[in-house]
């Protein structure tokens, strides 16, 4: 537990939250400002600033968690899809420092856009990119 933690005080039920569900390992609850309807937040109950640090067995039990509500939201909510979303560091749009999971209902006509536009590379330079990283 971190002791400044909004998502560590909503794991010791001392910050309210509506919860939806939860395991030993993960809990899921409802964001306070959705995206839209039925934006829920998964976290692992154990204190890590984001997906770097999480152990694996936390991040699994939160990933698995996320991947039953996608389909509870895209069922009775009937949601078209889902973002699943993870941000990692101030500049990629975190603002709880504790590692969380975006589950987000999206409707054909819901107006969530999200900044990032695809646009084509430039090869020599995604392949020069993939050398780095293998």
């Amino acid at each position: 537990m971190s002791e400044n933690c909004i998502f560590c005080g909503i794991v010791a039920g001392t910050i309210p939250s509506t919860q939806v569900a939860s395991d030993d390992r993960a809990i899921a609850f409802m964001d306070i400002n959705p995206a839209t309807r039925g934006h829920l937040l998964v976290i692992p109950r154990t204190h890590s600033t984001d997906l770097r640090e999480a152990s694996s067995e936390d991040l699994t039990a939160a990933t698995l968690l996320a991947q039953s509500l996608v389909g509870r939201v895209i069922e009775r909510l009937d949601a078209d899809g889902a973002n699943l979303l993870s941000c990692i560091g101030a500049d990629a749009w975190q603002s709880v420092f504790h590692t969380h999971l975006h589950v987000i209902p999206r409707y054909k006509d819901d107006p969530l856009q999200l900044p990032w536009h695809p646009t084509p590379g430039d090869l020599d330079e995604i392949n020069a990119t993939a050398a780095t990283l293998t």
